[in-house]
């Protein structure tokens, strides 16, 4: 699984001209999952997010986390985050989970942080979205579970 998240002020979501999801201080998280994403994937990225420590403390250092701050989250599916341009001009998906499934396990995840108290608001999962957002910083990392984990 990998996601870019961008600590931002504000962020949002549009499909078909209707607001989807919007929030406040917090993270845009673009999730893509990939065909041999597992349990221990979700539960990894689903950990981690909400404790990594990239919010200004009154020092202004990256010292406090999303739960910290009390933030919230907007999470937009994005399989393209698992194509490959190494071969040809072309990106290949085969690394994408099949969107059935791959839609469940964003379920899974955003439900997790939802269980944790976390305000979560969310695009629409094969929609044509129109994201906008003010990123802080910008503060912008890549997780990427598999290679996370090592």
């Amino acid at each position: 699984m990998r996601v870019l998240l961008q600590r931002v002020k504000s962020a949002s979501v549009t499909v078909e001209g209707s607001l989807a999801g919007e929030i406040g201080t917090g993270l845009l998280l673009y999730i893509g999952v990939g065909v041999d994403d597992s349990e221990a994937d979700i539960t990894f990225i689903a950990g981690k997010i909400p404790h990594l420590r990239i919010f200004p403390d009154e020092n202004d250092k990256m010292n406090l986390s999303l739960l910290q701050i009390g933030g919230e989250i907007l999470a937009v599916s994005q399989f393209t985050l698992m194509g490959d341009c190494s071969h040809g001009r072309r990106p290949g998906f085969s690394g994408a989970m099949a969107p059935k499934e791959a839609k469940a396990v964003y379920e899974r995840l955003t439900a997790i942080w939802r269980q944790q108290g976390i305000p979560v608001a969310c695009g629409v999962f094969q929609g044509d979205m129109l994201v906008t957002s003010v990123n802080w910083g910008p503060v912008t990392f890549m997780l990427d579970s598999k290679i996370s984990r090592l």
